[in-house]
This record gives structure tokens, sequence and C-alpha cells, in this order.
């Protein structure tokens, strides 16, 4: 359960971010510091472990608590709804796997997606399924008009992300479902540069199915993540790998009953990365604590004070921001004219700030436990760079 010393006021608390005390870490949307429950939980595994018999331990009441947190992040209908992935990449090629496609199906993306939301589409073309690319336009936006436009009858799904992990760019993601069910597709949703830092509404955003790995914004280990599958579209789905825990008697080794899991858990094929998930747990359960409106005023303050500063350093803006909507936790710049990118990475890296280069541009990825005093840094470090 969710602990009651943890409170929106928990995100100034230092103990609880050890990595405020350790460096400026502004690449959240990389590979992201763990929390400092998430690292207490892994100890902890580490000490059962080593001394205590398997059956004894708990951790598996523990990963049902982390669906259960999983779905108050996202607000999913209940927590049968999630699944336990060891990565967004997992989590997206199992729908990629799953669905019974046809030939001639169309997929709807867009040509900046991070690789883990491209390539197990571009790999169904084997079947005979199309892919229609949606054009980035070159002030970093993807107009939502344009991905609707691109929605034919033919369209089985839209696989978009949510937050652009190049630009920084947050699409609105409602007119894309509506436009999709009402062809009879589903929209699947990258959500690992927004699940821990944004409001995320799976129901209101008319969302079938998203994927998110806890290393970025939730604060968690690599190798821990979730996968929402809509409650009425779990069984449509085929498990794309079949092993002893997607069935409903996985307990019941000599019984051989293949009967898959009615829910999210028919994804779950064998043993889980234990240490991982309960680190995502912890973190999970203080994310929840303090409320992700908390967390997402504290980042959004962040990003204005960059987005207000860095063009007076000669910085330009590539993170589209004419609408608060569009807004998330990452601002993207381009470098000065004959500034070397990755040198400035670099030079800032050796003063312990960290940011990181993507396509040429820099990028900063501030979350609500950085403080004013680093974000000061950081421009200071970025002005004579």
């Amino acid at each position: 359960m969710i602990s009651t010393a943890i409170s929106p006021q928990s995100v100034h608390d230092l103990a609880l971010f050890p990595a405020a005390q350790a460096m400026i870490h502004l690449n959240h949307a990389g590979v992201a510091p763990i929390c400092g429950p998430a690292a207490n939980a892994i100890h902890h595994y580490a000490q059962q472990a080593t001394t205590q018999p398997y059956t004894n331990t708990g951790w598996y009441r523990k990963i049902n608590d982390l669906r259960a947190l999983a779905a108050k992040l996202i607000n999913a209908r209940n927590p049968h709804e999630i699944a336990v992935i060891p990565n967004t990449s997992t989590g997206l090629a199992t729908i990629a796997r799953g669905l019974p496609w046809r030939s001639g199906d169309n997929i709807v993306i867009t040509n900046v997606e991070y690789p883990a939301n491209r390539y197990p589409w571009q790999d169904l073309q084997r079947l005979g399924v199309t892919l229609t690319e949606v054009p980035q336009q070159p002030d970093g936006r993807i107009d939502v008009e344009d991905v609707c436009d691109a929605i034919t009858d033919r369209t089985r799904l839209v696989a978009i992300s949510h937050v652009q992990y190049a630009s920084g760019f947050r699409i609105d993601l409602k007119p894309i479902s509506n436009t999709t069910h009402k062809v009879g597709g589903y929209l699947c949703v990258d959500a690992i540069q927004s699940v821990g830092v944004l409001p995320v509404d799976i129901q209101a955003m008319g969302i079938d199915f998203l994927a998110a790995d806890g290393h970025k914004w939730m604060l968690a280990p690599e190798g821990a993540g979730i996968l929402y599958v809509h409650q009425d579209l779990c069984q449509l789905l085929h498990p794309p790998i079949v092993g002893w825990l997607n069935m409903v008697n996985a307990d019941d080794y000599g019984n051989y009953d293949f009967n898959f899991h009615p829910d999210s858990r028919r994804f779950e094929p064998g043993s889980y990365n234990i240490p991982g998930l309960l680190g995502l747990h912890a973190a999970l359960e203080l994310l929840v604590g303090i409320g992700t409106d908390t967390l997402w005023q504290r980042v959004e303050h962040h990003t204005n004070r960059l987005a207000q500063a860095l063009p007076d350093l000669g910085y330009r803006l590539f993170t589209p921001r004419r609408h608060a909507e569009e807004r998330s936790g990452i601002i993207v710049i381009e470098p000065r004219v004959g500034q070397d990118p990755a040198a400035v990475v670099r030079q800032l890296a050796d003063q312990n700030i960290h940011i990181a280069l993507r396509s040429g541009r820099l990028r900063l990825s501030p979350h609500a436990y950085n403080t004013d005093d680093q974000i000061d840094q950081a421009l200071e470090a970025l002005k004579n760079a």
C-alpha cells in the first residue's frame, strides 16, 4: 500500500531522490537515476534473496500491488489491464505480434518515432500490412489533422508516441483515437516519455494499448515496465511468447491445462525480473503518493524557465511550445552557430551536469526533484559552452 509518509511535499525530500545531491541530472528522457525507494527495495531484495527461501519473500504480492499502482497512475479500469514487461519494445511487439493481421491492413505511424515504435510495425510488412508515415512538420510538431487524414477504412492501428523523444512534442491523442475507432481500428501508444511525469488518462484519451518502461520518468530500474491492454481486447491478442506463466493454472505444474489468462497476465510468459519490478513498485508508490499533478507542475516550472532563458543565450528552441497542451518534460535546442553539440554534452558532463544529444540537437529533461539552483547552474554552463 501507499505510505502515508508520501505526500506532494515529498518532492523536496532529498532522501527520496539521492540523485539531487550527487549530480545535476537533466536527462530523464534518457536513462534516469533511480529514486531512493527503488534503491531500497532492490537492496532489501538482495538481503532476502541471500537469507530467505523464495516462498517466504512475498515478492509476487508486491507485483500484484504494482499492477494496482500502475492502473491508478494511468487511470486503467482495473489492475488486470496491466501486464508487467521487461521494456517498451516488448510491450509494443506484444501488440504487433498478437493482433490477427490481414493482408492489406494498414498502420499509421509518424516518420520520427523511436525505433522501438517503428520496427515491430515495419516487420508486419512481410504479412502484407502497409505503413503510412505522417511527417513531422519543420517546427517539430506533428499535426493531429495530418494523422487523422492518414486514417482510412483499411487502418487497423495507429502507433504513435505520446511525447516524441527527439522534439519533446506532446500530441493530443483524443482526436486520433476518435478517428481510429470510427473505422474500427485501435490506438497503440508508446508512453515512455510521459508516464510518470505527465497526467495520462487512458480512458479519457481513448487508448487501447500502452507500453512504457520504468527507467525514464518513473525513476525505476531498466528492464521493468508496464503494458496496458483494454480489458475488452485482451482475448483478441494471442500471446507472442507462450510459457508456463501465461496459463490460468500456472502453479499446477503437472496439469497441462492449456488455457491463457483472460486478462493482461496472458502476456507474461515466464519468471519475472523480481528486483527490477520491486524497484518499479517502490518508484510507482512514490510517484502516486506525490501525485502526477504535483510532479508535472514542478517539471513545467523548470521547462518554462529553460525555454525562456535559453534563447537569450543564443540557443534556438526546437521543441514546440505554442500551446500548453503540446509541452512535455523535454526541451530540445539547436546548438549555437559553430558549436559542436557533442562537445557541449561532454563539457557539461565534466561539470557533473548531464544532458543528451539527439539528432544533432541538445536535449534537456528535468524532473520534479531538480531544484531551481540546478537549473541556474545548467544555464550558466550552457552560456559558457
